[in-house]
C-alpha cells in the first residue's frame, strides 16, 4: 500500500476522491469508505479496473501517475494530466491507459531525430529560411515537424535532447575582438596603472579616476512616486514620463580617499573637459603638485583642445587606460553606486532638480567616502586574467 494521494482538486459540479492504491502501481482507486459525491462517469471512465489486476471491491478507480508537471513528455499520457480541472483526469484516465496499454511501449524517436535537431541548433535560423534572432524549443519543433522529420514532437522532448547533447541555442553571449594586441606593451600599461593604484604616493601626488556618465534624463512622471508600504508593498512609479533634456557628470575619484568631484553639464565635449579640469584645478590643494588622472581613450580626452591644455598645466599627468580596458577606470565603480542608489527611479521635475540631486548625492557621499580596496591578491588576479583578453 503506498502512500494515499489526492490527484485532483474537486469541484462544485461533481468529484472523485481517490486515496488508496490497489495491487498494481498504475491504479488508485477509491474505497467504499471514502464517500462519492455527484460524480457521474463519462467519456470511458471504468468503475473497476480489469481483474487481472488483483483489485477487488473499490466503487471507483483511474490510472495513478506522478503528478503532471513531473511526468515525462512523450510516454504516451497526452491526455491523463492536466494542470486544472475537476474531472478531466478522471474522465480520461481509461482512455488514456489504453493508448498506453494499446502502444506496449512508450512512445521514442529514431536517433536520426536527435542528429537532426542537434544540427539545427547548432546552426544561425537564417540558414533554414526562418526570420529568428536564436532558436528556441518551440521554434526547433515547429521546424523538424515542417521539414517533415517527426509528424509531431514536443517541445519539452526538443529541451532534453539538447540538455543531453549540452546545448542551449536560446542563449547568446557577447565577446569582443580587440582592436589592439594584448603585446608587452598592453602589459607595460596595466602594471603602470596597477602601480599608480597601489604604491605608497607622496604627500604631494594624487590619483585621480576620471570618466563622464552620459545621458542622464531628468523624467518627469504625471503622478508622483509612492513609498513602500507594509504588506510587502514596493515603491511605486509611473510607467508614463516625459522628455525633459538630458545632462552629462564628468566626476574623477580620489583613489586614496575616496572623495569625488563632479560636474554636470549640457553636453560633452572638450570644452566641457577643459572646463571640469579647471574645476579640479581650482578645487585640488595647492601643496598637490602632482595629479594623475586616469581616463580612457575617448576623444574628448585627448583631443586637441585639451592636449595643449594639459601641456599649460604641467601638474596634472594624464595616464590612459588600454582600449577596452574600462574595467581598470575605479570612477566606474562608484558610478555604478550612485546608478543603483539614486538614478534607479528617475522622477525629477527637470535637469536643474537633477543636477542639485547629483551634487547633493556627492556632498552625501564625501561626508563617508571611501576608497576602493586594490590588494596585492586583486592585482594578481587581474594580471593572470589579462591573457585571457587576447584569447
Amino acid at each position: 500500500m503506498c502512500r494515499p494521494i489526492r490527484l485532483y482538486q474537486p469541484s462544485q459540479k461533481g468529484r472523485v476522491e481517490l486515496w488508496h492504491v490497489g495491487g498494481s502501481h498504475l491504479w488508485s482507486s477509491s474505497s467504499h469508505r471514502q464517500s462519492v459525491v455527484n460524480w457521474k462517469p463519462c467519456n470511458g471512465a471504468r468503475r473497476s479496473p480489469p481483474d487481472s489486476l488483483d483489485v477487488y471491491g473499490w466503487s471507483s478507480s483511474v490510472l495513478l501517475a506522478p503528478h503532471w508537471r513531473m511526468w515525462p513528455a512523450g510516454l504516451g499520457w497526452p491526455h491523463a494530466w492536466s494542470p486544472s480541472g475537476s474531472n478531466a483526469t478522471a474522465n480520461r484516465a481509461s482512455v488514456a491507459w489504453e493508448t498506453k496499454h494499446d502502444r506496449g511501449v512508450p512512445r521514442s524517436f529514431p536517433p536520426e531525430v536527435a542528429v537532426h535537431l542537434v544540427k539545427l541548433a547548432c546552426e544561425r535560423p537564417e540558414l533554414c529560411g526562418r526570420s529568428l534572432s536564436q532558436w528556441d524549443c518551440h521554434e526547433l519543433a515547429r521546424q523538424l515537424m515542417a521539414e517533415g522529420i517527426v509528424e509531431e514532437i514536443s517541445a519539452s522532448t526538443v529541451r532534453r535532447i539538447l540538455a543531453a547533447h549540452q546545448l542551449k541555442p536560446w542563449r547568446h553571449h557577447l565577446w569582443l575582438h580587440p582592436k589592439h594586441p594584448r603585446d608587452a606593451g598592453f602589459y607595460a600599461t596595466v602594471s603602470e596603472l596597477i602601480d599608480l593604484y597601489t604604491r605608497p604616493l607622496r604627500d604631494d601626488e594624487m590619483v585621480l579616476s576620471l570618466d563622464e556618465k552620459t545621458s542622464l534624463q531628468p523624467r518627469p512622471r504625471p503622478s508622483p512616486t509612492l513609498p513602500a508600504q507594509p504588506h510587502n508593498r514596493p515603491n511605486r512609479l509611473a510607467h508614463e514620463y516625459k522628455r525633459a533634456g538630458a545632462l552629462n557628470l564628468f566626476a574623477a575619484l580620489d583613489t586614496r580617499s575616496g572623495q569625488v568631484y563632479g560636474q554636470c553639464y549640457d553636453r560633452k565635449r572638450q570644452a566641457e573637459c577643459i572646463a571640469f579640469l579647471e574645476h579640479l584645478d581650482r578645487e585640488v590643494p595647492e601643496p598637490i603638485r602632482t595629479i594623475h588622472l586616469v581616463c580612457d581613450n575617448v576623444s574628448t580626452h585627448h583631443g586637441q583642445e585639451v592636449t595643449r591644455w594639459i601641456a599649460k598645466h604641467p601638474r596634472f599627468v594624464v595616464h590612459f587606460t588600454p582600449v577596452h580596458c574600462s574595467w581598470m577606470n575605479q570612477v566606474e565603480q562608484w558610478f555604478s553606486i550612485l546608478q543603483r542608489k539614486r538614478l534607479r527611479i528617475s522622477d525629477f521635475d527637470s535637469k536643474d532638480h537633477l543636477r542639485a540631486k547629483i551634487d547633493q548625492f556627492i556632498k552625501e557621499w564625501n561626508q563617508q567616502a571611501h576608497p576602493f580596496n586594490w590588494s596585492t591578491k586583486s592585482v594578481a588576479k587581474i594580471m593572470a586574467g589579462a591573457p585571457a583578453l587576447a584569447a
